[in-house]
């Protein structure tokens, strides 16, 4: 080769080294928060020559020095940039307050501001909602600030009381899907039995989350099954981990309960129920969040932690003096420990990324570890009516255990063993960790790709506390036996994704194209517990001459049976495409669809569009049609438990049968399958100034084959009546696709602020009116042959609990001042009205014109339930809670630039839901889904409770 084509090729070589080596690169962020701009176009004026930012803001282009940069992105001021000879770092102004909040959820292509977005969407940042008030966890929180995000605290539902489930637009639990930076979190292991409602679902435990590691969370209120796949019918629920470095922050706080009216003290007789302190709940709180820089790319590690320990709350009717007071209520038997459990957490999170230097390729990985331990007490075990739970002598005497036991009405000191109770209590322990990992880049400047692996494990093992198994020896050798391992489930899930996008700035205004597949392995095992946790030892005990057999297993919650022990897996793979187009400046269309199979109910697919309209600079017209499914989670298809309950005075056995039990295709109960849903919304987004913003958007949600626990089948199924016989067990129930139902209603943001000087004022209103339908009970045709077991099947009552998911109106009013160091806020949220049914105490009406009352014997299980007044009227056994506010306020003042005081309290009126009793009935007293004062609806039952709490800043 000749010496002169040697040296051109030598210098175009290096020309091109030098000129690859030296691009002009940059960061593009929200001036205002900081954050980086995801796709931000970047073009060189007067060419064609141009990118968009990736995840880190970050971009890269071939310009020189003097090159004029366009730089524009929705929801920004666009802007230009001559290019110099340092690196680039430009905050772009947003084009208003509000409007410029991006978004990661809505849309798998580049984020979107709020108002931009074609789907509703909230974001909550939580160290400013949760350090300014008393409410103890994130979910509670979320109540106030969301509009159709919904909450309760259970009391009396064994498992139920020890995890918190919520759910969006009223719908089940297990229909409203969780990210953690944009990933696919893991489900509880645990799944509802009984309870207010939920029951049949399994859900996310949003509290196990570090709130400390949190820096907001994104809640699209819209289905999003085509985008996201199973679970996300009601919408999305994405939290995003802080990326803070050199940032030392620590929240400390207590809170308590004063209830002045309904703390068991109050009581005219304490020693009818447990009893705690005149200040309950008591509430100590610790978090920490720091993070250190990692390389010189921006890289970081934040890690943020959390404890709570929060103690019981005790709440009964105060005047049970039913003789002289016309208002009274006779002492509630059932639930002499009705309220809040006990419980301790502590967890820690880490978030953090790895740029490579010279690329636009990073790895991250965030994850974390959370244990819990609950304390609940299970409904009242009397020795008057319930004597078969009791350890006895061989002739019937109780043996009395004083640590455990106690004496109604025993101010004189007297003990009759008629009014001898114990309430057993419950230990939950839970284990809940997470790890994810992945790599991100760019490919040929215009080719986004993330490839990302995430594990999730969730253990929750039951215990049993304080209680007896009275089967055992009838001998004073059993009251020695108080503790038990009742055994527990766990459930695993791994998640690879492999997600890719690109914007293409040439078609139309702007099309980003996204797409990619996902693989999940899923795991639930289930195991028994200790023997004598379930075991029946046939001890009887001899009354009135007669003998009779105890109770088998422990009580408050019998431990799981070597038949109940499973060990189910199975495996998923889906693929999504979604294709946003900017069609005009003003116009916008978004359309994805998504297809799964499932190695044990095969092949769904669903598909949505959305579209955003600009109909002027300030306001916005939205909309979206779209499928939904949820597939049946392996903890419904093979869940058992075998319990205890009492019926009409009698002690009956109920087994759960799974899905695939031969006790279950004997009754016809066919096989579980996707739940489906078909979801419209269509909603507008104003905002005349910079400082006032409205959206208002109404849904419909029409879901298929829900899955539900229906009621129990006994004998009268001929078919299952040998397998009754094989289990001892009087009745059994199921799993099945049972309901149909429609959710419509309207939510409503409207959100103003304004700045003056060294003030600051904001008031926010949130609110929701919603309704639920059912539409069709799927009876299969085996249990749809008599009136009874249609009732069993899906009763009046069940579905009463399902239409009371959420209160018919919701609404959430906020205002704050601040100045300076100071600051004030007031916050009164509304809980609309609802309705719930008790078991019924007078049989059934007479639905078939016979002219007589429905038989009397199925009056205990919720079929039409009716009671008797005390006048002798008979009317429907509806439990009506009206409408109520609770007003919070809080107080803070900056003592230090870096220590800031918190002060304040929640239901400063301390306001309850309206007692569970139907009134002139007390023969309705404790017959609700609770048993107790009240139902888990509403503001909850624990009424005024303060709090005090420090946040320091360094």
């Amino acid at each position: 080769m000749r010496k002169w084509q040697i040296l051109i090729i030598l210098l175009f070589t290096g020309f091109q080294v030098i000129y690859a080596q030296s691009p002009v690169s940059g960061i593009i962020k929200d001036s205002k928060t900081g954050t980086p701009l995801v796709g931000t176009s970047v073009k060189i004026k007067g060419t064609k020559t141009g990118t968009v930012t990736d995840e880190r803001g970050y971009f890269s282009l071939p310009a020189k020095p003097g090159d004029v940069l366009e730089i524009s992105s929705v929801g920004f001021k666009s802007i230009t940039y001559r290019v110099g000879s340092g690196p680039i770092d430009i905050g772009l102004e947003p084009a208003f307050a509000e409007l410029g909040e991006l978004t990661y959820v809505g849309s798998r292509g580049a984020p979107r501001s709020k108002a931009t977005s074609p789907v509703p969407i909230d974001v909550v940042k939580i160290d400013k909602l949760s350090i300014a008030t008393a409410a103890p966890n994130l979910e509670t929180q979320l109540t106030m600030a969301v509009p159709s995000f919904n909450y309760n605290k259970q009391s009396g539902g064994d498992g139920s009381d020890a995890i918190d489930f919520a759910s969006l637009r009223g719908l089940g639990f297990d229909q409203t899907l969780v990210l953690i930076n944009g990933k696919r979190r893991h489900m509880s292991a645990f799944v509802n039995q009984v309870g207010t409602r939920g029951r049949g679902n399994s859900g996310y435990d949003l509290n196990s989350i570090p709130e400390d590691a949190i820096d907001r969370i994104e809640v699209l209120r819209d289905g999003a099954s085509a985008q996201y796949g199973s679970d996300a019918i009601a919408g999305v629920i994405n939290i995003i981990l802080k990326k803070d470095v050199n940032k030392l922050s620590i929240n400390t706080g207590y809170m308590g309960y004063y209830d002045q009216k309904y703390n068991s003290l109050n009581a005219v007789d304490p020693s009818q129920f447990y009893t705690g302190s005149w200040v309950d709940g008591n509430t100590f709180t610790l978090g920490i969040n720091d993070g250190v820089p990692i390389g010189k790319n921006g890289g970081f590690l934040n890690i943020g932690a959390n404890i709570l320990a929060s103690g019981k709350t005790f709440r009964a009717m105060p005047d049970t003096n039913v003789t002289t007071n016309a208002k009274a209520l006779p002492p509630n038997v059932w639930r002499r420990a009705y309220g809040d459990g006990a419980v301790t957490t502590l967890g820690a999170m880490a978030n953090a990324e790895i740029p490579i230097a010279n690329t636009s390729t990073k790895v991250y990985f965030f994850g974390g570890y959370n244990w819990k331990k609950s304390n609940v007490y299970a409904w009242t075990r009397n020795f008057s009516n319930n004597a078969k739970k009791y350890p006895t002598n061989e002739d019937g005497s109780i043996i009395y255990v004083p640590d455990i036991m106690r004496v109604a009405g025993n101010s004189q000191g007297t003990i009759s063993s008629d009014d001898v109770y114990y309430n057993p209590q419950e230990n939950v322990y839970m284990k809940d960790a997470s790890f994810a990992a992945g790599i991100t880049g760019t490919l040929n400047k215009a080719w986004n790709w993330d490839l990302s692996s995430v594990i999730g494990y969730n253990d929750f093992h039951y215990f049993g506390y304080k209680t007896f198994n009275a089967s055992l020896l009838p001998t004073s050798l059993q009251a020695t036996k108080t503790d038990f391992d009742d055994g527990g489930f766990n459930f695993l899930q791994n998640t690879t994704n492999l997600d890719i996008n690109r914007h293409f700035d040439g078609v139309a205004q702007g099309l980003t194209l996204s797409f990619g597949g996902e693989f999940r392995y899923e795991r639930y095992r289930l195991y028994a517990g200790e023997v004598d946790s379930y075991l029946n030892g046939g001890a009887f005990y001899v009354q009135g001459g007669d003998t009779t057999y105890k109770a088998s297993g422990s009580e408050g919650y019998p431990g799981y049976t070597p038949g109940d022990e499973v060990n189910a897996h199975r495996t998923n793979v889906g693929g999504y495409v979604d294709v946003a187009l900017d069609v005009t400046k003003a116009l916008l269309l978004d359309g994805a669809a998504r297809f799964e199979n499932y190695s044990d109910f095969g092949f769904v697919s669903t598909y949505k569009l959305a579209a955003r309209m600009k109909i002027g600079p300030q306001f916005n017209l939205r909309g979206s049609v779209s499928t939904g499914f949820r597939a049946p989670s392996l903890q419904q298809i093979n869940f058992s438990n075998t319990n205890t309950n009492i019926i009409a005075g009698q002690l009956v056995y109920v087994k759960l049968s799974p899905n695939y039990s031969v006790i279950t295709k004997a009754a016809g109960v066919p096989q579980l399958t996707q739940e489906t849903s078909d979801n419209y919304s269509f909603g507008f987004s104003y905002q005349p100034s910079p400082h006032f913003t409205l959206t208002v958007d109404a849904y419909l949600v029409k879901v298929f084959h829900r899955i539900v626990i229906t009621g129990n089948f006994d004998e009268s199924i001929p078919a299952i009546a040998p397998y009754l016989v094989q289990y001892n067990v009087s009745s059994v129930n199921f799993f099945a696709n049972a309901v149909n139902t429609t959710n419509q209603g309207i939510d409503i943001v409207a959100d103003y602020h304004k700045s003056w000087g060294k003030n600051r004022f904001s008031a926010v209103l949130a609110g929701n009116i919603q309704s639920i339908t059912i539409n069709k009970i799927n009876i299969p045709p085996a249990l749809n042959d008599t009136y009874a077991h249609q009732q069993a099947f899906f009763s009046t009552r069940e579905q009463a609990f399902l239409i009371a998911s959420a209160p018919k109106s919701k609404f959430s009013l906020a205002l704050e001042y601040d100045k300076s160091r100071f600051s004030t806020g007031v916050h009164i949220t509304y809980y609309g009205k609802l309705t719930t049914e008790g078991f019924g105490s007078y049989g059934y009406p007479d639905l078939a014109g016979t002219g007589k009352q429905g038989d009397p014997d199925l009056a205990f299980n919720g079929y039409n339930p009716l009671v008797q007044k005390d006048d002798g009227t008979v009317v429907p056994e509806n439990f009506v809670f009206n409408g109520k506010a609770t007003t919070d306020i809080y107080f803070s003042y900056g003592i230090t630039k870096n220590i800031t005081a918190y002060l304040g309290a929640n239901n400063i009126f301390n306001v309850h839901p309206d007692l569970a009793v139907v009134p002139g009935a007390l023969n309705s007293w404790g017959d609700s889904e609770s048993g107790g004062p009240f139902d888990s609806v509403q503001m909850g039952p624990n009424g005024f409770n303060m709090f005090a709490k420090f946040a320091l800043r360094f």
